[in-house]
């Protein structure tokens, strides 16, 4: 169950709820406050009739909006990462996990909760603790990928890092686009035309040239 859904499950005034349940519950109002509202334009006071408790049950868990923010942000930036690490482990075919790591990113922009907003297109990117969490998942993302390519290419720490860099910036930024024009091309065939590109260029970084391996024959 998400945290939207727990705090739909748990909205009525006045139910009792365990410490646990409740910052989940709270967290879920949060997300869909500051996704709709945006950081700035977002109150405390609207989170909490969202979630249907009163102002100081939000501040017993909370103690600001700052703090309810990032922590909404670390929930969702780890979210990301994990979808990364799980497609990079989904499979042995490179070709396959690249596919896979494509996915992971449009499937992360694709989730009803629009979380990613807050990860990707956060009003509060000024504030410090908010560039540091988002600066590094996107580096924790990207060295993921580049372990990978390290491995199976043979290249550098810096190149491999310079490549993983570009792979998670494409997929995410064609994910958010893809999102955002209401494209008429379903998830499946973006994803497919986005590795097919990618791939064409990585695939030219050949060390063991085998099926399922990074080669130039492997398109």
């Amino acid at each position: 169950m998400t945290a939207i859904e727990q705090t739909e499950a748990a909205r009525p005034r006045g139910t009792r709820l365990p410490r646990r349940a409740r910052r989940n519950q709270l967290l879920g109002a949060a997300q869909e406050v500051f996704v709709a509202q945006g950081y700035h334009s977002a109150a405390m006071d609207d989170i909490a009739e969202r979630a249907g408790v009163s102002k100081p049950v939000l501040y017993q868990h909370f103690p600001g909006k700052l703090e309810l923010y990032l922590a909404l942000l670390d929930q969702h930036c780890e979210a990301l990462l994990q979808a990364v690490r799980t497609a990079l482990a989904s499979t042995t075919d490179n070709k396959l996990r690249v596919e896979a790591t494509m996915d992971a990113y449009f499937a992360y922009v694709e989730d009803e909760g629009g979380a990613f907003r807050l990860v990707f297109e956060s009003d509060l990117t000024n504030e410090p603790a908010v560039r540091e969490r988002v600066d590094r998942v996107s580096l924790q993302c990207a060295e993921a990928i580049s372990d990978v390519i390290a491995e199976d290419t043979g290249l550098s720490k810096d190149e491999s890092m310079l490549l993983a860099v570009g792979l998670g910036g494409v997929s995410q930024v064609v994910a958010r686009y893809w999102l955002s024009s209401e494209s008429a091309i379903p998830r499946d065939k973006a994803v497919a035309l986005l590795t097919s590109l990618a791939w064409r260029g990585i695939a030219g970084f050949p060390l063991h040239p085998t099926d399922g391996q990074l080669s130039a024959e492997g398109h």
